[in-house]
């Protein structure tokens, strides 16, 4: 992509980011909170195409002034200063024109969400739920490193420790963005806590990560949803475990059943179960979004197979590998504790480097 023409499609943008604010601060506009809401993501989305925008050009125009500098001042050591400034400059345009490229790319509408993330022990029995309960502290202690704010909905315990399924609601500008990468089968290799002979057992635990619908996302009619009341099961006290506090909601049209047992309160494990199914319903149509990318180009998030291995777990070798980008760490303990950072970072620079290879086909 040449420099006039990406200024050109960066002008187009400045011009649309200059309307959409205009747009926002119409009467008529804010009156509808629904076409606010959509301009005012759109905003958010365009902002920092803008901010790159700018800094492009200033570092554009400081190259052309350095060069005009170079060509016709007879000043030996103005001659040099011009010199060491577009020695720094054209490295930094040239850094500057990559992230352009990326920004340009139509991200995925998905990625400011909030994220559900689900835990569910898989083939392994007992050490499959004890595997998903170091999964649950893995991603828990990561979310408390980014102080994200995050709540239980729904959980299941294993009857020897751990999770045969948990369900966590992380409310973050960008949850789903961060977390998206981490949708499929996780295996562990280890000496389960109830082998005698001392024998390396494989176990999984699978990991679905969706955007958590918007109010605006779905139009969800409660004529449609069955709604049960029961009994909350596990921790949480006399007063959760004896009172028809915890909800089953049932989406007729799909099947699809959601339950919230977290909350004393049956109204607020009512509200949490259906922001859930709001979610669950919504993740349908989504689905379908990235079988169509997955179509057009490789992706590394998982596209809802939940056979899909994507890393693992080797505590006698204290290695953590991930498959999708053939990437290992030695520092096992480290990943448990949540320091999974580096792994989203990787996987990260390998989707944006396949968003550019399609962008560059189209």
């Amino acid at each position: 992509m040449s420099e006039n023409s990406i200024l050109s499609r960066l002008d187009g943008i400045k011009l649309k980011f200059e309307e959409i604010g205009q747009q926002m601060t119409d009467p008529e506009v804010i009156a509808d909170m629904k076409k606010f809401v959509a301009l005012n993501k759109e905003y958010r989305e365009l902002e920092p195409v803008v901010d790159a925008s700018e800094k492009y050009r200033t570092a554009i125009s400081n190259l052309t002034q350095a060069k005009d500098l170079l060509q016709n001042e007879k000043d030996e050591e103005m001659r040099e200063m011009a010199k060491m400034e577009i020695e720094e400059l054209e490295p930094v345009i040239e850094k500057l024109e990559e992230e352009i490229k990326l920004l340009l790319i139509p991200p995925d509408p998905q990625d400011r969400k909030n994220a559900i993330l689900e835990i569910r022990g898989g083939t392994g029995g007992d050490e499959a739920a004890i595997f998903a309960g170091d999964l649950f502290r893995m991603y828990t202690k990561f979310l408390d490193k980014k102080n994200w704010k995050y709540e239980i909905n729904n959980v299941s315990e294993g009857s020897s420790g751990g999770f045969k399924e948990v369900v966590i609601k992380v409310t973050a500008d960008g949850a789903y963005g961060v977390l998206k990468y981490e949708s499929g089968v996780h295996r562990v290799q280890r000496v389960p806590q109830t082998e005698t002979q001392g024998r390396v057992h494989t176990s999984a635990a699978s990991v679905a990560v969706l955007p958590e619908a918007e109010e605006f996302d779905i139009d969800l009619r409660m004529e449609d949803i069955r709604k049960d009341t029961f009994c909350a099961s596990g921790p949480g006290g006399q007063s959760v475990n004896t009172t028809y506090s915890a909800i089953r909601l049932t989406h007729i049209p799909t099947g699809i059943v959601v339950q919230c047992q977290d909350q004393k309160s049956q109204l607020k494990n009512f509200d949490k179960a259906l922001e859930e199914l709001r979610t669950r319903i919504f993740n349908i149509e989504y689905q379908k979004y990235l079988d169509e990318i997955a179509g057009m180009r490789k992706t590394l998030v998982s596209t809802g197979d939940r056979s899909a291995k994507i890393r693992t777990y080797n505590y006698p070798q204290g290695r953590v590998t991930d498959h999708r980008i053939n990437y290992t760490v030695y520092n096992l303990p480290a990943v448990m504790d949540g320091d999974i950072q580096d792994f989203i970072d990787h996987l990260q620079v390998a989707e944006n480097s396949e968003r550019l290879k399609a962008s560059e086909l189209e």
